[in-house]
């Protein structure tokens, strides 16, 4: 039978790919450190379940398809604390950050069109574009370099009369930049002269190391039509099963399209936009204790990784992702490897090739990325495990 060549031209998770191999190994009782995948092992706040346990309604209805508005409200609140003014009527509720990309590239792209958008990048965006018809034109940048792409010589050549957007996470996934107030504010000016969408993919907002706030695409005042947030509760509490995320932007004539998609699939999940609005009720120092143990995370794993001969990095800024290329031949092959012919102690680890964070085959075959969510000692294991792996893949 013929499919989509729109759904063929999409790639699997590089993330979830190597599940197969997990199970097989976990039949024989063999650890895996679980490096591969951004689940937090912090503890979701209990004020989450606790909504939920409260919930009396006799019907669990549907939910109004924009978003219950407890949990709209607690969005824009939470925005205004920080110093970004939005109102209710700026904000849909979706399922999930990965749902607002989807609906924000099938209303804003058509068969043909480009988006820009810094290379490594979420291998999810792939498929949101591809989906459409459009194509993904890379910012190519280096582990060198520390993969930091905002600088006009290297984005506005790549800019061409089918440009509909540029997407950036900030911090960044997966390799944990954290663009500074000069690097938005040209990214806001490249939007504006070229009347782009900006899309900030902000999930990772709460995680930022250097001290500073997070510079935001919705501070600046003269993109207001162009600029598209795009928000979650996942990272921000531990709530990745939630599925709770959202569309936040000025632009109304956007806003309606996107609900029109909102109203076909109906509503997002009642009680999780209940809980999820009970999530921001939380006290401000959660988010200090949590930023403080990441932190402590992300000095361990660049620390570890910094003793492993021929490995390349930076200090990631932000987020809870390290970006690395190793001394192997290829990163897909030795994971394959990691679980399939090696163990030490019973015990092993995975990562995420670096391949499918790239647009083009042959990238990042080298590279992996790290995702820091698991305790200082247990990092500190997995790296010890790496280096052994590197040794014994190398010399077989």
């Amino acid at each position: 039978m013929d499919f989509s060549g729109k759904i063929e031209r999409c790639r699997l998770s590089p993330i979830r790919k190597f599940y197969p191999y997990q199970v097989e190994y976990d039949k024989k009782g063999i650890k895996i450190y679980h490096l591969n995948i951004g689940q937090p092992d912090i503890e979701t706040p209990p004020a989450y379940f606790e909504a939920i346990r409260n919930f009396e309604q006799p019907v669990l209805e549907y939910a109004p398809s924009p978003g219950i508005p407890a949990l709209i409200q607690a969005t824009r609140d939470y925005f205004a604390r920080i110093g970004i003014a939005y109102e209710t009527e700026d904000i849909l509720i979706t399922t999930g950050g990965s749902e607002a990309l989807q609906i924000v590239c099938t209303c804003i792209l058509d068969e043909g069109d480009e988006v820009i958008i810094p290379e490594p990048f979420y291998p999810n965006y792939n498929t949101f574009v591809n989906c459409t018809g459009a194509k993904i034109v890379p910012i190519h940048t280096t582990p060198e370099e520390g993969y930091h792409f905002a600088s006009r010589e290297k984005i506005e050549p790549l800019i061409t009369a089918r440009t509909k957007a540029i997407i950036i996470t900030n911090p960044g996934n997966p390799t944990g930049v954290v663009l500074t107030p000069g690097e938005m504010r040209l990214m806001a000016d490249i939007a504006k002269a070229h009347n782009l969408f900006l899309i900030g993919d902000e999930v990772y907002r709460e995680f930022v190391y250097g001290g500073e706030q997070l510079q935001s695409i919705g501070q600046y005042a003269d993109i207001a039509e162009n600029a598209v947030i795009i928000d979650s509760v996942s990272k921000r509490f531990s709530a990745c099963g939630a599925r709770i995320g959202a569309i936040i932007t000025k632009n109304q004539e956007l806003l309606l399209h996107a609900l029109k998609i909102c109203q076909a699939r109906l509503s997002v999940a009642t009680l999780d936009q209940l809980a999820s609005a009970a999530l921001y009720e939380v006290d401000r120092t959660y988010f200090d204790a949590v930023r403080t143990e990441y932190k402590n995370r992300r000095d361990t794993i660049y620390r570890k990784l910094l003793e492993i001969p021929g490995v390349v990095c930076k200090e990631p800024q932000g987020a809870f992702y390290l970006m690395a290329k190793l001394p192997v031949d290829d990163t897909d092959k030795f994971q394959t490897w990691l679980l399939t012919e090696f163990q030490d102690n019973n015990e092993t680890l995975m990562f995420a090739p670096g391949a499918g964070f790239y647009s083009a085959p042959g990238m990042g075959v080298d590279e992996v990325r790290f995702a820091y969510v698991l305790n200082c000692q247990d990092l500190e294991r997995s790296m010890d495990l790496l280096k052994m792996g590197i040794a014994q893949y190398n010399a077989r």
